[in-house]
């Protein structure tokens, strides 16, 4: 894609390439996500699925269907995905943010009752998608499969866990005696366990 490789990835302002440590994902929508484990939304759907530029592209693709705010790319992807991906939003907004700055998209008022603005493709941004319609295609088609997948696994008992660490961790947090290094020790805690989980 010519516009891609002519941006290189970076942002504006020389402050490096958006999306180096691919799309992250997270319990409890943690900030760490910029580090090596990666953290933010997804239900623990940890995992550098997607490129930095595959990443862009869809979102691309994703607001040439309709304008949307930040929160409405995050469920599209989880649609499209059967709930098995979405990409945090300490990746998403910054993202948005850069193709903003590139001139790709721009914001446009809210519909309706919403009062967030969306982002919706320039021409610039729409000639990127005409572009990179085979590379989009098949990165939809791999959102596509994780729904397939998604389907055929009971994630139940996964979800029951998850919401017995998250309420555990919460409540610990919660008693007197908290402090910052108890903050660090769950947190250790829990990037252990998702390591864990990565390598199985």
């Amino acid at each position: 894609m010519h516009g891609m490789k002519r941006h290189n990835g970076h942002h504006p302002g020389g402050r490096g390439p958006i999306g180096g440590h691919g799309e992250s994902h997270g319990m409890f929508g943690g900030r760490h996500g910029r580090g090596g484990h990666g953290g933010g939304m997804g239900g623990g759907r940890r995992g550098k699925r997607f490129a930095g530029e595959e990443l862009r592209l869809m979102v691309l693709g994703l607001l040439g269907e309709e304008p949307q705010h930040g929160y409405q790319l995050i469920r599209s992807f989880a649609a499209k995905s059967g709930e098995a991906y979405t990409p945090s939003p300490g990746m998403l907004y910054p993202l948005l943010t850069m193709l903003d700055e590139m001139g790709l998209v721009r914001q446009v008022d809210g519909d309706g009752a919403s009062t967030r603005r969306r982002y919706a493709l320039t021409a610039e941004g729409e000639a990127e998608v005409a572009s990179g319609r085979e590379q989009l295609q098949a990165a939809f088609q791999r959102l596509a499969s994780m729904a397939e997948v998604a389907g055929r696994t009971d994630a139940g008992p996964v979800r029951r866990a998850m919401m017995n660490l998250r309420t555990a961790a919460v409540q610990r947090m919660g008693k007197d005696g908290a402090s910052d290094q108890l903050a660090f020790d769950v947190a250790a805690i829990l990037d252990e366990a998702a390591q864990k989980i990565e390598r199985l």
